[in-house]
């Protein structure tokens, strides 16, 4: 066919215009157009139009057969933009994004939405679309996300965290694990600490994360990343459970990760391992010596005793998991911790979980990007690359990524600067996006979408009778649509833990008779983690169940005045116990109510009976003033106490 074009040619600028109409020619007749195809006419007097015509189908015909779509329907490739999904439908975006919100979703123009998302969005907007192909976008952003081919795969050591209550040997535990492992021809053992440690053990390597704690377990699970495959769960022999182990099984268990008991301190006079084995099955662990599946293992971390068999332990648990990684591809995982060094600029220690990162490789952690300069191991030494489950240490970032944030290697600098800098722009979308957690309000409407199918709780309460009787009392609730699931319960006040797991979670933190600091109160604003306290049980129950049938309608909202200190109290003739105190937020009103919390337990409610400063009575004291309270009926204070001053707001019903 493209014979007569290129038949006859006079001067260079002839040869290059009939190239260019040869290959758009080519291009059409793919397209499916060949009459116009046969006459060099038609193609020499409308180029343009064809340009316009063919990169609609260049584009849709690798996704989908054009053939088997109706006539109107639009393909597109998801993720993408608000505004390339208003772009593609010729949709305004003020249109797209009132439907949007119509859905619940606030989103501007330059946030992703989902395949979900843009299904429900064209059913409203009443256009036929199908999803193509999303492999080819990621591609192109340098970042290799794809799934690994089950022949490429390859054992890969087990990724290990500890756990437990406070004082109970953690740290201890990962010192003598260390000192087991250390051969005379080290002579001295590891010379630097990273955050990660490696073990040898019957010629087979474990990673054990050297932060102990739940909370930077759920903190890096919080960010997406893979914290473990293994807890090691230490409890005291002599001590057995504490409120900070049953914190520490309630996260590993919403991690999904398997737990190891290792009984710690089992050398002491008063040690009861058989005590530990009993508590640990009021909280859903059956050790494997009384007919369960969970590992028990009996150590000493002082003596040594047990540290190899609980080792071996940890292996053969592993070989159950099968794990797996691709050494044969780019190297991504996450940054275990990250400081910036006065002399060396930003070091990251990072956990590779799948693919060989090398040195002078591009890494992209965060919104943080860079070359890596240096890369040591765990023992301080220079290393040239490391596989799949290996912590090294590096130099050359741009500035310092957040512990938890998930890193990939990318071919080249360029790619990941600009990966880096989208990441930047699109931080404060993805804030936006991060709030998940779900408030008992928004609860029904959410059922009504097929988007909750548990309600996650975390209750805290003043004693374990009211949190016992709580749990079973809210268990019972279900229907057709929604079940409770009471994720975490104990006693105490609401911690900052307690947050993080909501948030990771999506639960409400429900407290009965406890009160949260103003730090946590804070950070669960932050992290959009909703806190309801009560001193009713049966108001608990109500309302849980009211938000499950969709009828939850609060006429009154608690609005929290100010917050006083009581810093000494008198002993007034015919009056009673007097405060001494100082207002340190807000301010205190002598008409509204007042809440006495020690120690973050709700001990006494009531109202002001006389506000004083100095001799003169006052109506209202500022933030930063000291003044004298006493209270109604009520003498029972002391140093320390927090006075909480707060009004019943009446609120519209929606």
């Amino acid at each position: 066919m493209p014979a007569p074009i290129v038949s006859k040619p006079t001067i260079k600028r002839d040869e290059k215009e009939k190239d260019k109409e040869r290959d758009k020619f080519a291009k059409l007749e793919k397209g499916g157009k060949p009459k116009q195809g046969t006459k060099t006419r038609s193609l020499e007097k409308a180029p343009k139009p064809k340009r316009h015509q063919q990169r609609p189908k260049v584009v849709e015909e690798p996704e989908v057969s054009m053939e088997e779509l109706p006539v109107g329907t639009k393909v597109i490739n998801v993720p993408i933009t608000v505004a390339g999904f208003c772009e593609q439908l010729e949709i305004s975006t003020s249109t797209v994004i009132m439907k949007l919100m119509k859905l619940g979703i606030m989103a501007n123009i330059n946030q992703n939405i989902d395949e979900d998302t843009v299904l429900v969005l064209a059913d409203e907007l009443g256009v036929n679309i199908v999803i193509g192909n999303v492999e080819e976008e990621t591609i192109e952003e340098g970042l290799e996300t794809f799934e690994d081919k089950p022949e490429d795969l390859k054992p890969r050591p087990p990724i290990v965290t500890v756990m437990g209550h406070v004082d109970h040997g953690k740290t201890s535990l990962l010192d003598a694990i260390r000192k087991t492992n250390v051969t005379a021809s080290e002579s001295g053992g590891i010379t630097q600490h990273i955050g990660a440690s490696e073990v040898m053990i019957n010629g087979q390597k474990i990673v054990f994360l050297d932060t102990p704690g739940h909370e930077a377990f759920t903190a890096m699970r919080a960010r997406g990343a893979h914290g473990a495959d293994i807890a090691i769960l230490v409890v005291a022999a002599d001590d057995s459970v504490k409120p900070q182990t049953i914190e520490s099984i309630s996260h590993a268990k919403a991690a999904g990760v398997p737990i190891i008991v290792a009984i710690n301190k089992i050398d002491k006079p008063g040690a009861n391992p058989d005590k530990v084995m009993q508590d640990l099955t009021e909280y859903g662990i059956l050790v494997e010596a009384w007919g369960g599946d969970t590992i028990a293992v009996p150590v000493s971390a002082k003596s040594g005793e047990g540290i190899v068999n609980l080792l071996e332990m940890v292996l053969l648990q592993a070989e159950v998991m099968e794990l797996k990684a691709n050494p044969n591809r780019l190297a991504m995982g996450s940054v275990i911790e990250a400081r910036l060094d006065k002399s060396k600029g930003p070091v990251a220690t990072l956990l590779v979980t799948n693919g060989t990162l090398q040195s002078g490789m591009s890494v992209v952690a965060g919104t943080s990007s860079g070359r890596i300069r240096l890369m040591t191991n765990f023992k301080g030494d220079t290393i040239k690359k490391a596989g799949p489950a290996t912590a090294v240490e590096i130099l050359g970032l741009t500035d310092v990524p957040e512990a938890g944030d998930v890193f990939h290697a990318v071919q080249e600098d360029k790619v990941a600067r600009e990966i880096a800098e989208s990441r930047k722009v699109k931080l404060r979308e993805e804030v936006l996006a991060r709030n998940s957690s779900t408030t008992l309000e928004q609860l029904f409407s959410q059922i009504q979408e097929g988007e909750i199918k548990e309600l996650n709780l975390i209750i805290k309460g003043d004693v374990q009778g009211s949190v016992g009787a709580l749990e079973s009392s809210l268990e019972k609730l279900k229907n057709e649509n929604v079940r409770v699931k009471i994720i975490h319960s104990g006693v105490g006040t609401i911690t900052e833990s307690d947050v993080m797991l909501a948030g990771t979670s999506g639960a409400v933190i429900i407290g009965f008779n406890v009160r949260p600091s103003t730090a946590v109160s804070t950070m669960a604003e932050r992290e959009g983690v909703e806190i309801r306290t009560y001193r009713v049980i049966y108001n608990v129950i109500d309302d849980v169940e009211a938000a499950m049938k969709g009828m939850l309608d609060p006429e009154f909202k608690e609005e929290l005045l100010g917050k006083v200190e009581v810093r000494t109290t008198f002993k007034v003739p015919g009056v009673g116990t007097v405060a001494g105190a100082y207002v340190t937020e807000g301010k205190v009103v002598r008409n509204a109510d007042i809440r006495l919390v020690r120690d973050g337990i709700v001990y006494h409610e009531g109202k002001i009976s006389s506000l004083k400063r100095f001799k003169d009575d006052a109506r209202e004291v500022q933030h930063g003033f000291e003044c004298g309270i006493g209270f109604e009926n009520y003498n029972d204070l002391k140093e320390g106490d927090i006075i909480e001053c707060f009004q019943m707001v009446e609120v519209e019903r929606k």
